[in-house]
């Protein structure tokens, strides 16, 4: 969501690496890539097995990628922008990045962890949550609403929730929010790759059964938020001949007058690519949306990976 003006005052550019710890790497033409098969979810309220993807380079859409990942990066730092990009094909185990990697607040995408913590604890039989409850988890998610983000950051520990999250899940670059506000969480591209990647193969810790609901309400991200703010920017109007589950965030104004947004999520009905971008940019809010959107166009021209 569009939160206050964030204080942290480290004058940082937009992140992002392409290491995910504990998997086998190696180098391939400058891009990374991660020798593991990985499993797909499947759909909600279905008993389908996961399938695992064997580690294969065939059939990858990354072909000239990272070329016109430097030419969007390129792009977006004449227009001023900061830019931070990766892209990981969950099929191959290929990894594109443009080179960005340092912590940041991640401002409504937070929201996803916040689930997590709260759907594992729904998973061990510690909470239950109520009509209402259900009701408000899935408007936070599909509509950013900051409302329901709060109430649940309270009811779970606030900074706690971070912690357990970023233990469950191997996040070295996450950290809690340094006042306690949540959508000052710090985080960075490569975690939230690493954790969207480990959420669709159950690594994480959270069941399959609640990593669909997840998956499910990202599926469903409504037009605009709760506040009216339009949240197709980046990966939905960009990849607009996709299936994709996101999860948007933007803030207004960090590091002195940026207006900083993230489009982040799944790609594709079989939840193959995961792609996480990231944009600091000292303009007006609907050129800083357009900046975004227009990297994830050129990068993916076509309108699909």
């Amino acid at each position: 969501m569009h939160r206050p003006p964030s204080l942290v005052k480290t004058a940082t550019a937009v992140l992002l690496s392409a290491v995910l710890v504990g998997a086998c790497v190696t180098k391939a033409h400058g891009a990374t890539v991660l020798h593991h098969g990985h499993n797909q979810v499947a759909p909600m309220g279905t008993s389908v097995p996961i399938p695992e993807f064997p580690p294969s380079t065939v059939g990858s859409g990354f072909d000239g990628l990272e070329s016109r990942v430097k030419q969007a990066t390129s792009n977006a730092a004449d227009a001023g922008a900061d830019m931070s990009i990766v892209i990981l094909d969950r099929h191959t185990g290929q990894m594109v990045s443009n080179g960005n990697g340092t912590s940041f607040p991640i401002a409504s995408v937070a929201k996803l962890y916040i689930a997590d913590d709260l759907l594992l604890q729904v998973a061990k039989g510690q909470i239950q949550l109520s009509p209402a409850d259900r009701n408000a988890f899935d408007v936070m998610l599909r509509s950013s609403d900051d409302g329901a983000a709060e109430d649940f950051w309270n009811r779970s520990g606030g900074d706690d929730i971070i912690s357990r999250v970023s233990s469950r899940y191997g996040l070295t670059g996450t950290s809690a929010p340094y006042n306690g506000r949540w959508f000052n969480t710090l985080s960075t591209a490569d975690d939230l790759v690493r954790y969207y990647d480990k959420l669709l193969t159950g690594s994480g810790g959270l069941p399959a059964e609640q990593a669909d609901v997840i998956i499910n309400d990202l599926s469903q991200s409504t037009p605009t938020g709760i506040d009216g703010y339009p949240q197709r920017f980046g990966i939905p109007d960009g990849l607009s001949d996709e299936t994709v589950a996101v999860k948007q965030g933007w803030m207004c104004c960090w590091d002195g007058g940026n207006w900083m947004h993230m489009s982040t999520g799944v790609i594709g009905a079989d939840h193959r690519y995961v792609m996480v971008i990231g944009s600091l940019q000292p303009t007006d809010d609907s050129t800083a949306r357009n900046t975004l959107t227009q990297a994830v166009k050129t990068m993916f021209p076509g309108g699909r990976i």
